[in-house]
């Protein structure tokens, strides 16, 4: 370990990469002369880690002048890389959107920083000296005129982007044919032509959905307006070598498209104009990982800090975001004219047809979905995936458990044997622990039980699922049943002819804070597949929740629903952030906010051992609850670690885990 005195060279400032929460901070180390030219801000390099006894991976972030300090400084080990993979914009967004959750840094740049595929970064460097007038880049096609945003006013939205305003924007619920053959949502070519936009004025622009099915729409409908080269896709599913590749293509000054998952919004952008988002209210928007941030408010952060436009896109809109519309951070802008789904709601009543009644289509959805066969596909959407999604006693009605770990058992097909929801174990010697009782009896309908009973009712007519085991991304215009789990319907040719919404009752029968926001989102994204007044039929839901659909006025329901949350004091009206480990940790984290603290909600026992608190706090406050919530957090992880001494190797287990914007304790009542 070689080591130099401060004072007297330039001083590399590095983020080790370590999970542990007290290393997440900048250490000093000194260059030694024959790294001085390789070692610059971004780079990967190799240190010594002393507290560890180890070298350890990092990141250079700065690189600061000569100081006071006159001690001795180790210096770095070896330059990996020269390519500057970690950009100033990107590690400042770290930072804050890492402070913002009381999280670490590193995890957020790991998400940002894919790992190193040395063949691909060779040819990437060894392109760079061939042309180094370019950077190895190859020439870019020129951009035609760009593509006009439609159906919003003329100029609407290129005035909002070239003002870098922030905006939410309700989608127009049709499809539209962007090339020959290949049929996309409206929601699509709108974020596609915005993207075009942002590239007519020379910036870049990144764009975020949900899934691959979302990314496929969106790069055919960006595919048929801008050139193959201006579009980047980076994104979980590619594998390691082609998003490095992709990651590196985005560190070029030249103006792109990005597109992909939530992640996407951490991607590189010399100058970015436009952050986009379809569907926020979309829980795969939400990391899994800690720090656990969702892509909409690592969004907000960057544009505060970058000051490009910012896009929030959906049919229904979120509460997260009609906060932020209410408080004027945000604008709104509608379809001019108005395009209003033809949706039809209808109670559950008999059938005329008792195969149909069997399916659980009443009259009218039947006499609808008939009509429209004669001329193209149907598309029925359906809560559950599988054949019969629950099972019960037949003798005592229970619902039937796993005789292994208490699940629920279920059933995938009509001929496979029943099996644990949970831990997958069979139920071959099945019996009931209330009555001994041996015969099972299906409790509601997946996706296949559902094809099977509409295959009685329409005989003749081709049945399609698609769901999560089969995912099926378009379907052409000749007549088919579709059968769809929420969120896997595919593309239709022309939009189907008829869409029929089923299982309502059961999908806002769950106990939780979102229920009625994610219905109305899972019913607008399936009716915005309908042809142009195609008939959408809503089965056997009522109230207000239905009326909002009928009518298409997500965002008063949204607006509705926020107030009632704000009387309760319920997110997104107010932050929180859950408290989980140890009874002495949290004890000691919630006495850290002081007697003038926020609302606390707990502790409760938790599953696994310890305990959970619920910290309620108004937003102006966040900075302030964050700061002290990581300071325990920090001070928790030193002392686990000192108490177990240096037998400690590797990762030691947290006593204490925080959670910011945390919504798992509402979401079952």
């Amino acid at each position: 370990m070689t080591q130099a005195p401060g004072g007297h060279r330039p001083i590399a400032r590095v983020l080790i990469d370590s999970p542990l929460p007290q290393l997440d901070r900048l250490f000093d180390y000194g260059i030694p002369e024959a790294l001085r030219e390789r070692a610059v801000a971004g780079v990967r390099v190799r240190v010594p880690l002393r507290s560890a006894g180890r070298v350890a991976d990092g990141f250079i972030v700065e690189i600061a002048p000569p100081g006071d300090y006159t001690g001795v400084l180790s210096e770095i080990e070896e330059v990996v890389s020269a390519v500057q993979v970690l950009t100033p914009e990107v590690w400042a967004l770290a930072r804050k959107v890492s402070e913002r959750a009381a999280g670490n840094a590193n995890d957020i740049v790991r998400l940002a920083v894919p790992n190193r595929q040395v063949r691909v970064e060779k040819a990437f460097l060894a392109a760079a000296e061939a042309q180094p007038d370019d950077g190895g880049r190859a020439s870019l096609a020129p951009l035609d005129a760009p593509a006009r945003v439609q159906g919003y006013g003329d100029g609407v939205i290129e005035t909002a982007i070239a003002a870098r305003s922030r905006f939410a924007v309700d989608a127009i619920p049709l499809v539209a044919e962007v090339s020959p053959g290949v049929w996309v949502g409206e929601w699509a070519v709108t974020m596609a032509a915005a993207a075009a936009a942002t590239l007519a004025g020379g910036a870049t622009a990144i764009l975020a959905v949900p899934d691959y099915r979302d990314q496929e729409q969106l790069a055919s409908a960006l595919a048929a307006i801008l050139p193959a080269q201006r579009v980047i896709r980076l994104d979980a599913k590619q594998s390691n070598p082609d998003r490095y590749r992709a990651f590196l293509r985005c560190l070029s000054d030249d103006p792109v498209v990005i597109i992909g998952n939530r992640s996407v919004v951490y991607a590189p952008a010399a100058n970015l104009g436009l952050v986009a988002i379809f569907d926020d209210g979309d829980p795969l928007h939400s990391e899994p990982l800690s720090p656990y941030v969702h892509s909409r408010d690592a969004a907000l952060v960057r544009q505060e800090q970058s000051g490009c436009a910012l896009m929030f896109l959906g049919h229904a809109r979120s509460t997260e975001v009609e906060r932020l519309v209410e408080v004027h951070w945000v604008r709104a802008f509608a379809p001019q004219p108005a395009v209003l789904p033809k949706v039809v709601p209808t109670a559950q009543q008999s059938s005329e047809d008792r195969l149909a009644a069997q399916a659980r289509i009443p009259s009218t959805a039947w006499r609808e979905a008939r009509a429209a066969l004669e001329f193209g596909p149907v598309l029925v959407q359906v809560a559950r995936p599988g054949y019969a999604p629950k099972l019960s006693c037949a003798d005592c009605k229970r619902s039937a458990r796993c005789m292994k770990c208490e699940g629920p058992l279920g059933q995938k097909t009509s001929r496979s044997t029943p099996a644990c929801n949970w831990c997958g174990a069979l139920a071959v010697d099945w019996k009931c622990a209330n009555c001994d009782g041996e015969r099972l009896r299906f409790v509601g309908s997946g996706a296949g039980r559902t094809a099977e009973d509409l295959g009685r009712a329409f005989p003749g007519v081709r049945v399609i699922v698609a769901d999560g085991e089969r995912p099926i991304l378009t379907v052409g215009a000749e007549p088919a049943l579709v059968i769809a789990t929420r969120g896997a319907e595919p593309i239709a040719a022309g939009g189907y002819r008829a869409v029929l919404l089923l299982d309502g009752e059961s999908m806002i029968a769950r106990e939780s804070l979102r229920v009625a926001e994610d219905c109305l989102r899972w019913w607008s994204n399936a009716a915005a597949l309908a042809a142009r007044r195609a008939p959408i039929v809503l089965v056997g839901v009522g109230g207000a929740l239905a009326s909002a659909f009928v009518t298409w006025r997500q965002a008063d329901f949204a607006r509705s629903e926020l107030a009632d949350r704000r009387a309760l004091r319920f997110p997104p009206a107010v932050r929180v952030a859950t408290v989980t480990g140890t009874v002495q940790a949290v004890a000691d984290a919630v006495a850290a906010l002081g007697v003038d603290g926020p609302d606390i909600l707990g502790p409760v026992d938790v599953d696994g051992g310890g305990v959970r608190t619920i910290v309620r706090f108004d937003y102006a406050r966040g900075a302030e609850i964050a700061a002290a919530l990581r300071a325990e957090v920090v001070k928790s992880a030193a002392n686990r670690r000192r108490a177990l001494g240096k037998a400690a190797r590797g990762p030691v287990p947290v006593s204490l885990k925080v959670r910011f914007d945390d919504v798992e304790p509402f979401l079952e009542q």
